[in-house]
């Protein structure tokens, strides 16, 4: 396993992260206490989790899967070996059973307090290692869509100042040791900084954003933040909902995959021109010798701004290979063919 430093913090994570959201919905507590145990055998020491798992969310499975951690690590006394992340969920019209829903679900501290006390409770924990802003409370472009449209009655949302505040008094008391953001802008991230510096709050060390092959909007702008500010990125859905694995190719639906149980909840992935370049980026790797998921994921683990990168399994096949791609570089010539594929269509999967 290789490791690299999470921000401006002490903190080395493992190239490779463990997510989670698929525990308690897609696998089982026993599916996820093995990937777990192998992971950590692997030396994955950076597990990525929120209180709003397992995908898809329902109110009968919310906090499940911080539970399944929690028992873990109650069990095997493994808590000291893991360097935790996890988020709060923000307004969302989709989570009416979290902390009354809706348009309450702020940043302010009566949410924090609450949000981080059951997350506690759940992982059997004291404390959290990166505790996350899962989206923000704005209107900002994320979950498939690109363009920012403003809205002057879009007013509502916990200052910057007031959110690292409410972070700060967390830390003081000793339930969360770091902080970052997730589906965040260059301008949103820039703007905790600002704020942090002028003064003197919790510094944002990460951000939690989609990167992939086929999806690249990264690269744009936040790219230069996280190099620059040294707030790396911890890049989610790196195989693009798993469909960069193959497994989807000519119209295949296996098995609990997440396509197959919930067809239309994960568009963003889901594209003409995205089947398009996938079929590319398969080709290329197989060409290669390079199961595909190991080819995509090698891709992601050596961007210049990426800290680690969290990959996520339905099987124990799928999380070998996906950790698998820690061994390998790939190569100036390989780099070269996708970037070709890349420009044909950039981000054909937004």
């Amino acid at each position: 396993m290789r490791y690299r430093k999470l921000g401006i913090t002490d903190l080395d994570v493992s190239v490779i992260c463990l997510g989670t959201m698929t525990w308690g919905e897609q696998n089982s507590k026993e599916d996820a206490i093995q990937q777990m145990d192998y992971s950590l055998d692997r030396g994955v020491n950076f597990f990525d989790t929120a209180e709003i798992y397992p995908v898809m969310p329902r109110q009968e499975t919310y906090g499940r899967t911080e539970e399944i951690i929690g028992d873990w690590f109650q069990k095997k006394k493994t808590r000291d070996k893991v360097i935790l992340a996890s988020k709060i969920a923000s307004k969302s019209i989709s989570f009416e059973w979290i902390r009354g829903g809706s348009k309450t679900l702020r940043f302010d501290k009566k949410n924090m307090n609450l949000a981080i006390e059951k997350s506690l409770k759940r992982l059997k924990t004291d404390y959290i290692d990166l505790y996350q802003l899962h989206w923000p409370q704005r209107n900002v472009p994320s979950f498939g869509n690109l363009d920012f449209e403003y809205d002057p009655n879009d007013n509502d949302w916990t200052s910057f100042e007031e959110t690292l505040e409410n972070l700060q008094e967390l830390i003081k008391e000793g339930k969360i040791r770091y902080v970052g953001v997730s589906n965040e802008t260059p301008w949103g991230v820039m703007k905790f900084l600002e704020t942090s510096e002028k003064r003197k709050l919790p510094r944002i060390m990460s951000i939690q954003n989609v990167y992939s092959m086929v999806n690249r909007v990264f690269d744009i702008a936040n790219s230069e933040v996280s190099i620059r500010e040294k707030c790396g990125l911890l890049a989610y859905s790196p195989l693009a909902g798993g469909r960069l694995s193959g497994k989807y190719i000519k119209n295949k639906n296996p098995k609990n995959a997440r396509y197959t149980l919930w067809p239309r909840r994960f568009s963003r992935h889901h594209t003409k021109r995205g089947e398009k370049a996938i079929a590319a980026y398969v080709k290329l790797a197989e060409s290669y010798g390079f199961a595909p998921a190991t080819f995509a994921n090698a891709f992601v683990n050596d961007r210049p701004f990426v800290t680690s990168n969290i990959i996520g399994a339905t099987s124990m096949d799928q999380l070998k290979e996906d950790i698998d791609s820690i061994d390998h570089v790939l190569s100036e010539d390989m780099l070269k063919e996708i970037q070709k594929i890349h420009l044909l269509d950039p981000n054909p999967c937004v």
